[in-house]
């Protein structure tokens, strides 16, 4: 019982530092086009984060509990290594000011531990394969809508004066960056909330017919979250909000709603995506509707190839982790 609370204690430290890592995918527009003050975004954010268990169903935790790996070779070494990898890449990433993605540091690192444990043949392959386009899709998605909405926004305001557009959307930025929050805590802390049910489940204290995890593992993993946003990730905000493209209330505004109506979608169709893809391709798509110069290409390239070695680099991580435990324990 102890190594089991031992474990879970890491996955909500885990889910902590995610929200730390991954503040700037919520607050980086908002702060950039200086509707908010930092302290305020965060604040802002970690509500809106919280209360998205109120809002979602748990089809991503039931994903990532029981369609990326089989159920019956998870241990705790397992979800240890998991953890520790993920939490690696996580710090490592921050640390360098790189938009990573804590999602595919956890898919990455449960399928590393479980290899190195049983080989590949106890991975589900459909719930990877659908992870796994979504790495693409979620991106594309974000471009699209963030520059159909830009394009969409440009028509409907075509006759009011630039100041009277950001003096509108400096307001309805908030709305788009509550929304957007919402879809960041409804997908990302599902993904904790999975992985301790599926060690729930290896370990008896579930079972794998049950239609949800326990309530407490649910509310401890939204306050996870939103604890670690209220304490931001400074480095990759400037990342995010300056260094791929300058943006205006009006862009933010069409980043964020493009970024959370591909969140609300990929949760609801119970898909573990990238808060951090999401957003980056949304913002891209915004500086490409003003000109393609707009967009700094070698920084969205840069953080694209820490989108590739996500997963791999974790999964690396996970599976000397694991046999690591074996020799000290």
């Amino acid at each position: 019982m102890t190594l089991l609370l031992t474990v879970i204690l890491i996955a909500l430290v885990f889910e902590y530092i995610n929200g730390f890592h991954d503040t700037a995918n919520s607050i980086a527009t908002v702060v950039s086009t200086r509707v908010l003050s930092p302290l305020q975004a965060v604040v802002w954010a970690a509500f809106f984060n919280f209360i998205a268990f109120l809002v979602f169903h748990l089809g991503v935790a039931a994903t990532m509990g029981k369609d990326i790996v089989d159920p019956d070779v998870v241990t705790y070494r397992v979800i240890a290594a998991t953890l520790v990898a993920a939490c690696v890449w996580n710090i490592l990433t921050w640390y360098y000011g790189i938009p990573s993605s804590s999602s595919h540091a956890l898919i990455g690192g449960i399928v590393g531990a479980v290899i190195a444990k049983s080989g590949a043949h106890a991975l589900v392959s459909g719930g990877i394969l659908k992870t796994v386009a979504f790495i693409f899709v979620s991106p594309l998605l974000g471009f699209l809508l963030g520059s159909l909405m830009m394009f969409l926004v440009a028509w409907i305001c075509r006759r009011a004066t630039p100041s009277k557009v950001d003096r509108w959307f400096r307001r309805l930025q908030l709305m788009s960056a509550g929304a957007y929050s919402l879809g960041h805590g409804g997908n990302d802390a599902q993904k904790t909330i999975g992985i301790i049910w599926m060690l729930l489940i290896a370990t008896g204290y579930a079972s794998a017919s049950d239609a949800s995890p326990p309530t407490w593992t649910i509310v401890s993993c939204y306050l996870a979250i939103a604890a670690g946003t209220m304490f931001g990730g400074w480095r990759i905000v400037k990342t995010m909000g300056q260094k791929i493209t300058k943006l205006k209330p009006v862009g933010g505004f069409c980043a964020e709603t493009g970024g959370a109506l591909t969140l609300f979608l990929a949760t609801g169709l119970g898909i573990p995506v990238s808060t951090t893809h999401t957003i980056t391709g949304a913002i891209v798509g915004v500086g490409s509707t003003q000109r393609a110069s707009a967009v700094r290409w070698g920084v969205a390239g840069n953080i694209v190839w820490a989108w590739i070695l996500t997963i791999p680099a974790s999964a690396f991580v996970a599976a000397i982790a694991y046999w690591f435990s074996l020799q000290i324990f």
